[in-house]
């Protein structure tokens, strides 16, 4: 075609090229929504797997990315020994007093009338409140001296990563929230850079229809915008990590190494309030996998201070219930006091959140991580599966450049 021709085209659909760099905009912001959400939903496989369906990236993959986020923290942002230092046993055997008292009455009356039934209720009420109350005494140190055996073999009895992993692939909201709240700059800016990226691709599609009115041109430039704005954006939310000036005018660095400052405070407070609470350390201490390592300690503990409450009797309560069950009875309170914890501790929550200060301490070492170490926080999110985001992407603007033609074709004639 010649030039005049083209002009003389351009006048006559001027309409439809105009539309050209909207619709353009419009497939780099849509394919953009698309696998944003493709992402996150849905939280379960929805089709006839493996093969014939989808699940979000994020939670089809919840453990791996899990395992990523937990070994950030545990190389870098978070010490279970240091943290649990900051943890006073004087304070926190004062802070759960009530329920431990309440808790040795139990256990002692029902430990006595388990294993000497006859001798415990023959014995007046005065005397069998003495010795709980001497029991009771004693019960701040026991406290005390499992907190100090707890404190000194923290990576013994706690697994922070199977406590972090389990609670984020047991919760894939969470999970995603993780994610979401971490980039949520970045996934906004995603959206709309595929719509600047579109239209200033569709003014060169619009040129070029004009030069050749090829019917391959929409699709291949559907497909193209697709695919490049896709590649783009998720490039410069991560790259380059340093600050670089292009053509002398433009300066740019990877928006989420830029936001890091912001990023940090968010993450950290996510993380101390939804995973790293006390009261998920707790449960992961008093009934995760290692527990029953806690479980010898606190059986330690407390032989020890059965055999100092008989004290010169011991060899007596022997003689009458038998060395066996003397050993029995040591292991039937040690249970108990193991079944009493996990609602006793309930009491130091408050306590162990501002000692243990987990939101200050991410927050803080969060800003000593390296731009390559940042990047993990969200990065894995992206890449084990975004060739499969940017291919949808580029095929559904193939789709839409193939409609485009033939809407084109058919208002053109």
């Amino acid at each position: 075609m010649s030039a005049h021709e083209i002009l003389a085209d351009v006048q006559k659909n001027w309409v439809l090229y105009a539309s050209m760099p909207v619709i353009a905009a419009a497939i780099g912001y849509v394919t953009k929504l698309v696998a944003i959400r493709m992402m996150f939903e849905p939280l379960e496989f929805v089709g006839r797997p493996p093969w014939l369906g989808w699940q979000g990236v994020v939670p089809a993959n919840a453990a791996r990315m899990a395992g990523i986020a937990c070994d950030l923290m545990t190389a870098r942002l978070i010490d279970p020994q240091e943290i649990f230092r900051r943890l006073d046993p004087a304070r926190i055997a004062r802070e759960i007093e009530k329920p431990l008292l309440e808790a040795v009455d139990d256990i002692t009356r029902e430990v006595a009338a388990q294993f000497q039934p006859g001798l415990w209720e023959s014995m007046p009420e005065a005397i069998r409140k003495a010795i709980i109350r001497r029991i009771q005494a004693d019960a701040p140190i026991l406290i005390q001296a499992i907190m100090a055996d707890l404190t000194s073999n923290i990576d013994r009895v706690f697994d922070l990563k199977e406590m972090v992993v389990t609670n984020l692939v047991r919760d894939k909201h969470l999970l995603n929230r993780l994610i979401q709240q971490a980039g949520e700059k970045e996934f906004r800016f995603i959206a709309r850079s595929g719509a600047g990226f579109g239209f200033a691709i569709g003014c060169v599609q619009a040129l070029t229809w004009a030069v050749t009115h090829s019917t391959w041109i929409m699709p291949v430039f559907g497909l193209f915008t697709g695919w490049f704005t896709d590649w783009l954006a998720l490039k410069m939310i991560f790259e380059p990590k340093e600050p670089v000036r292009y053509l002398g005018v433009l300066e740019w660095q990877g928006l989420f190494i830029k936001r890091r400052e912001e990023v940090g405070a968010q993450y950290g407070a996510l993380i101390a309030r939804e995973i790293l609470t006390p009261r998920n350390i707790m449960d992961a201490i008093l009934r995760g996998p290692l527990s029953d390592r806690l479980f010898a300690m606190v059986q330690k503990q407390v032989r020890r201070v059965v055999d100092e409450q008989a004290g010169l009797a011991k060899p007596l309560v022997v003689f009458a219930v038998g060395t066996a069950r003397y050993q029995e009875m040591k292991e039937v309170v040690a249970r108990k006091v193991m079944d009493r914890l996990p609602d006793t501790m309930r009491h130091i929550e408050k306590y162990a959140a501002d000692a243990m200060d987990i939101r200050n301490t991410l927050v803080a070492k969060m800003q000593q991580l390296t731009n390559d170490e940042f990047e993990g926080i969200l990065r894995p999110a992206f890449r084990q599966d975004e060739w499969k985001l940017i291919a949808v992407g580029a095929a559904l603007g193939f789709l839409v450049g193939e409609l485009q033609v033939h809407l084109m074709l058919h208002l053109g004639r």
